[in-house]
């Protein structure tokens, strides 16, 4: 049996696990309400659901399970408006593309979700716990979350992030390796300067705070799990492993992809949404990468490519998908979210 430690005592975990926040529409209510009601703790990736879609996976999640869940959103986006040159660049690059899915091609993108109503809906449902990433929570709302008793952990991907979500005043950090899939955290240096493995990025975080480190990246299985809660995580975040999963809503043409037998590399790119994540490499990234220093930044780019995206997958056609991986995803394992997660207890020797 596994020792429990403050972060597992003050949620209420049975086990050291945590499925990673996927926003897009891969942490369904379903896929969350598994993991609370096998004893770890699920995250909804709320980065681009609405005030209102928020508060409603919440009251399901509820429904399902009494476990403890987590809201993620993206805080200290901060990325500058796309100027008229951009957005005409990038339509051009786009409308091949639009075109060859049947959609209508991008003509400029449209307003984002406002973050501040997000952070209103994530205050009034009170999750257990609030994550975020890509920069620093206000003093205001970790001051609101504390108020709530809900748990803050932030995203760090250097030694200097950890300390400055430390002195920020958060519960527990999130160190993502460079291995993890999807957006990299990165807030305080380029992300070509922030690319540190989870083991070497793991052994400083713990050193340098006393807060809870949760681990992520590159972690599949049980051996993974076990190796970074002996180097001193207090839990390990899992996201690519779940994306395979029954209840994942990640496309089918996607979850193809990460089973294939004959894995392709994965990439780091800004193509498909305007900020750096790791994904499988396609003949989109590698038609659109060579302009994306040309293109609309995050999240421009994200919202015109989205139309684009969506038709890919209703069409099974993972060349234009954004193929968010992990670099170990060939280990990927398609079951029920019970039963990995019951084999990554027993596999971890929890």
């Amino acid at each position: 049996m596994h020792e429990m430690n403050d972060f597992m005592i003050r949620l209420g975990l049975a086990f050291p696990i945590i499925q990673a926040p996927m926003a897009g529409g891969v942490t369904t209510v379903e896929l969350v309400a598994e993991v609370a009601k096998a004893g770890g703790l699920g995250s909804i990736g709320a980065a681009y659901l609405t005030p209102e879609i928020i508060k409603i996976n919440a009251s399901a999640i509820r429904a399902r399970t009494n476990g403890p869940f987590a809201i993620n959103l993206f805080v200290g986006t901060d990325d500058p408006a796309p100027t008229p040159a951009e957005i005409a660049y990038t339509c051009d690059i786009l409308r091949p593309w639009a075109e060859a899915y049947g959609v209508e091609p991008p003509s400029a993108p449209s307003a984002p979700i406002a973050l501040d109503r997000q952070i209103e809906a994530m205050l009034e449902v009170c999750p257990p716990v609030f994550s975020f990433t890509f920069g620093l929570a206000s003093e205001d709302l970790l001051s609101a979350c504390r108020s709530r008793h809900i748990l803050t952990m932030g995203t760090a991907t250097t030694l200097e992030e950890v300390v400055a979500l430390e002195q920020s005043g958060v519960d527990c950090i999130c160190v993502q390796g460079m291995e993890a899939g999807g957006h990299r955290g990165t807030f305080l240096r380029p992300v070509e300067e922030s690319l540190i493995g989870l083991m070497s990025l793991l052994g400083m975080a713990v050193q340098a705070t006393s807060l809870p480190v949760i681990a992520a990246g590159g972690i599949m299985n049980g051996q993974g799990i076990r190796a970074v809660l002996d180097l001193g995580a207090s839990a390990a975040s899992l996201g690519t492993a779940f994306m395979v999963t029954d209840e994942a809503g990640t496309p089918p043409a996607h979850q193809h992809m990460l089973a294939e037998a004959d894995p392709r590399p994965t990439v780091l790119t800004r193509a498909f949404s305007g900020r750096t994540a790791r994904g499988i490499t396609n003949r989109f990234h590698e038609h659109v990468s060579p302009h994306q220093n040309h293109l609309v930044p995050f999240p421009a780019l994200n919202d015109m490519t989205r139309k684009i995206r969506q038709a890919a997958g209703l069409a099974g056609d993972a060349e234009a998908l954004s193929l968010w991986a992990g670099q170990a995803y060939p280990l990927v394992r398609p079951m029920a979210t019970a039963h990995l997660m019951a084999a990554l207890v027993t596999e971890a020797h929890l």
